[in-house]
């Protein structure tokens, strides 16, 4: 009898652990933050080889005001239609082999901006009340969807920004001091995830749990970062930028990598090569290195070059070369998305403008997928290659 209780023992034990080994090893994925869920993404991201999609689906049909929290405004119950949708997408990722890490952009509190007339909510990071509707609102999602084999991962909340409620766009000086200021306050980040990491963990002791830092995830801003007392967590970064570059509505042809990179804000500019490039995370490796954090631990889950400027190819290049040297998972933003925006689809020619049929389907209400020229082209034959390896 000792015997069987010590050997059912250690095979609880193993299972619990399941799924951590995941990320063990380096892992190559991909955002996807669609429309809605369509089957045959996932069959395409098996047939490119991706480890993993992370699947941020705020923008689906919800059945109420917002998808799975039914209103931001106040939270009560996960919406049971709302995961229905999001339980057949997690099949039929497990179907074709992929892996899904969770992320959600918007909580209880702090609803995603394009849903909110394209303005900040702040009430997240201002009153408790909403952190206590936060963490319910995933002990409940947890609870639900831990057992499915497709979830690999957590991502509580993309691209938190309480510093920008409070009138800080950088982590410099000023932002020092008031940082000293809120510990410990609604607005103290560090403390929120420490917080979530408890509350998923009431629930769910297994699934892996993905923070996003200050500053919208800012690989600069991980100074300010502070770990969890859990191993099961991964510290996540997103596109070490500069943004004005990357971002077409704000580049216009101005900006170019390497040769011609803005200095500071539409100041300036200069040329990089790969090594000043690395600049750009060397406090994500400091943060690493004082709190002892292995490689397979931090990932960067999001970075993204708009396919219509100059210099997207050799950017992308570096990046991944980056990531791979230092052993970080990444995903890049975004495989094959939804609607007619189409400056993050790769596939489609880096210098390819879409055609007055593309434009017409969209107007007329169509479906503009077919007319999307995907294929081979030499800034997608980058990505191409890392998962055929």
């Amino acid at each position: 009898m000792l015997l069987c209780i010590a050997l059912l023992c250690a095979s609880g034990a193993a299972a619990e652990t399941t799924k951590i080994r995941f990320w063990d090893t380096q892992r190559k994925g991909a955002n996807q933050q669609n429309s809605g869920h369509h089957a045959e993404w996932y069959v395409a991201a098996q047939a490119l080889g991706l480890d993993y999609v992370r699947l941020l689906p705020d923008a689906w049909p919800a059945e109420e005001k917002d998808f799975l929290i039914g209103d931001a405004d106040s939270f009560e119950q996960i919406n049971e239609t709302d995961l229905s949708r999001l339980t057949e997408a997690l099949d039929e990722a497990q179907r074709n082999g992929i892996k899904v890490a969770l992320a959600m952009l918007s909580l209880p509190g702090a609803r995603w901006k394009q849903l909110n007339a394209d303005q900040d909510d702040t009430r997240l990071w201002e009153d408790r009340r909403y952190h206590r509707q936060a963490f319910e609102f995933w002990r409940q999602l947890a609870a639900r969807l831990k057992g499915h084999p497709a979830i690999v991962a957590y991502n509580p909340l993309n691209e938190p920004h309480p510093d920008r409620a409070f009138g800080f766009d950088a982590p410099d000086g000023d932002f020092a001091a008031w940082f000293l200021r809120i510990q410990d306050t609604p607005a103290d980040l560090n403390r929120f995830n420490r917080d979530m990491v408890d509350a998923i963990r009431s629930v769910d002791a297994d699934t892996p749990i993905i923070l996003d830092g200050w500053f919208y995830a800012s690989p600069q801003a991980f100074t300010y970062n502070r770990p969890v007392a859990d191993d099961r967590v991964l510290y996540a970064f997103h596109n070490p930028g500069p943004w004005q570059m990357t971002t077409y509505r704000v580049n216009q042809g101005r900006y170019a990598y390497p040769d011609r990179v803005p200095k500071r804000w539409d100041g300036p500019t200069e040329s990089w090569t790969t090594d000043r490039l690395a600049q750009e995370v060397l406090a994500v490796e400091a943060f690493a290195k004082k709190y002892n954090i292995p490689a397979n631990r931090i990932i960067a889950s999001e970075f993204w070059y708009d396919r219509r400027l100059e210099g997207a190819a050799a950017y992308f290049a570096d990046l991944i070369q980056i990531y791979n040297q230092r052993g970080w998972h990444w995903a890049f933003y975004a495989f094959r998305g939804s609607g007619a925006w189409t400056g993050l689809d790769y596939e489609i020619p880096p210098g390819h403008k879409m055609g007055w049929r593309y434009w017409q389907a969209v107007e007329n209400g169509g479906d503009p997928e077919p007319l999307k020229p995907r294929g081979t082209n030499p800034l997608w034959d980058i990505l191409r290659r890392e998962f055929a390896e």
